[in-house]
């Protein structure tokens, strides 16, 4: 059908055609301002444009309401959801984000393959009954009385298939079976649950599409006489899955705020910088929850809550944003002189750098790489990616960073030998693929490691640092060159001794004579 818009003549308040030799002003949009549309009759049909920005209006309000309300709770946490289709179209994506034993919540709840756990489950919650000394009817009340907030903490399209009643008994066998795990963790064989069940599971607990709510968890508990050790029990199974990170852990500790599930929760422990209340309050944005109201560890740059936008001091910021990576692994950079050490803090923000004379450090935190650790940072990956929740992508720009250094198996070697990366995965080619893998298609906050990257880059594009630094590397850092200047010196001792022994008896030999000298001085 064809159409043309603004066909018609557009009249200002009060009659005559508009003409731009009028003061040079646009027309004014008034009640007698038209659109003329042609159909395909021909015939014109005039519709006031007022009107129509009006309707146009209302629809763009609804449909910002309805994006919000598809993504977010009432808490403006955000919705428990799948994983974003630009991750789940990768190959072999499934290995990443399909559970393995268990399903966990109503996305994955039914499919065949679960139906193994479901027994196992049910036997986990009945013993979290008696455990926590609770009545299970009780319980039950519990989650029926508040199914409608439950729900709401699920997209729609997961929960639709489920009545309050069908969906009320899931999360109430799933949410008693979880905390008994996560309590029970160090007397699972009780269960009669293998080990290497065990192993899936706590994969499992860890997916985006297998979250429950916390609050589910926490109505679950809190009546219990033991609350602050059931609590805590969720405190030390996340930390367990932190990996090398050390922190401390008092009984009674917990996340301010509360996290949205326990992927959220272990989002905020591995980069490091749990919220407070005080400093959250302040700066939080419209529909953020948990972890998004961080700031980057990195203290030496100021991230703001939208990511991509930065606070950097003046006189650095022109620079850096001239500046281009130009570096590409590992190996290039100790060739030019850097070296690679473990951070103390190994929290996932904790990477620097410093430069003396002609030697840069580089200093990484630690990371254990075994078969968890895929699934785990692809799946916080994805929840960094979900929409509407606002965040610094602290763990996108963290694996970007490391895919940036890590290419070949021989640069997975120099980091393991330095005790950055310990590798329990297999061969350094797998982790280097792994890593690789990782890396793809991400989208990373490029101000948080933006100072590390500018003085790794002004290390690098420095001439007589990187000359003296390849010097050094490629004279002195091979094994056997130490080897022959140690035995050059042991020969050069030697020489200076016998000598010194050979002439040390002979009444004018530069030994006696200089002896004298300095004896006649009062030496």
């Amino acid at each position: 059908m064809e159409k043309e818009l603004f066909d018609g003549q557009v009249t200002k308040r009060g009659g005559g055609q508009v003409s731009r030799g009028e003061h040079d002003q646009p027309a004014e949009i008034g009640q007698t301002s038209k659109v003329s549309i042609t159909t395909p009759e021909g015939a014109k049909k005039t519709i006031p444009r007022k009107e129509e920005l009006q309707k146009f209006r209302v629809l763009l309000a609804a449909a910002a309401e309805e994006r919000s309300s598809l993504y977010q709770n009432s808490n403006g946490r955000p919705k428990i959801q799948r994983v974003p289709v630009m991750l789940r179209d990768h190959k072999n994506s499934d290995k990443y984000y399909q559970p393995k034993v268990t399903a966990f919540g109503p996305i994955h709840h039914g499919e065949p393959k679960y139906e193994r756990a479901e027994k196992r489950k049910l036997e986990l919650a009945v013993h979290f009954v008696r455990d926590s000394e609770q009545n299970e009817a009780d319980l039950l009340k519990k989650v029926d009385v508040n199914i409608k907030v439950l729900r709401e903490c699920y997209d729609e399209e997961a929960t639709k298939d489920y009545d309050d009643d069908s969906l009320a008994w899931m999360l109430f066998v799933d949410g008693c079976s979880t905390l008994e795990f996560i309590y029970k963790y160090d007397n699972l064989e009780s269960f009669k649950i293998k080990r290497d069940q065990v192993a899936f599971a706590e994969q499992d607990m860890f997916l985006l599409e297998n979250q429950l709510p916390y609050q589910l968890l926490k109505h679950l508990m809190i009546s219990s006489r033991h609350y602050e050790h059931w609590k805590y029990s969720i405190e030390s199974f996340v930390q367990m899955h932190i990996g090398d990170q050390k922190q401390e852990l008092q009984p009674g500790a917990t996340m301010e705020p509360e996290p949205t599930h326990l992927l959220e929760h272990l989002l905020t422990r591995m980069l490091g910088y749990p919220p407070k209340k005080s400093e959250t309050s302040a700066s939080a944005q419209p529909g953020a929850g948990g972890a998004q109201n961080t700031q980057p560890h990195d203290e030496h740059v100021a991230v703001s809550m939208e990511p991509g936008q930065t606070h950097l001091p003046k006189k650095n910021k022109k620079k850096s944003m001239s500046s281009a990576q130009s570096f590409r692994n590992v190996q290039e950079l100790q060739g030019a002189g850097i070296h690679f050490r473990p951070s103390e803090d190994s929290s996932l923000g904790d990477i620097d750098f410093k430069s003396f004379i002609c030697c840069g450090f580089l200093y990484l935190p630690k990371l254990k790489v075994d078969d968890s650790m895929g699934p785990k940072f692809m799946n916080l990956i994805a929840y960094e990616m979900c929409p509407n929740f606002q965040n610094n992508f602290g763990v996108t720009s963290y694996i970007s960073f490391l895919d940036s250094l890590i290419n070949h198996p021989d640069d997975v070697k120099h980091l393991r030998k330095k005790h950055i990366l310990r590798n329990l995965l297999g061969s350094d080619e797998e982790v280097a693929q792994l890593f690789n893998e990782m890396g793809t298609d991400l989208v990373p906050n490029n101000a948080i490691y933006r100072r590390v990257k500018r003085m790794i880059e002004d290390h690098y594009q420095s001439r007589w640092k990187t000359w003296m630094g390849q010097f050094f590397y490629d004279h002195f850092s091979k094994p056997w060159i130490l080897a022959f200047i140690g035995v050059l010196t042991g020969l050069g001792l030697s020489a200076v001794q016998t000598w010194y022994t050979a002439n040390s008896d002979n009444p004018s030999s530069p030994c006696k004579t200089l002896l004298e000298y300095l004896k006649a001085r009062g030496y």
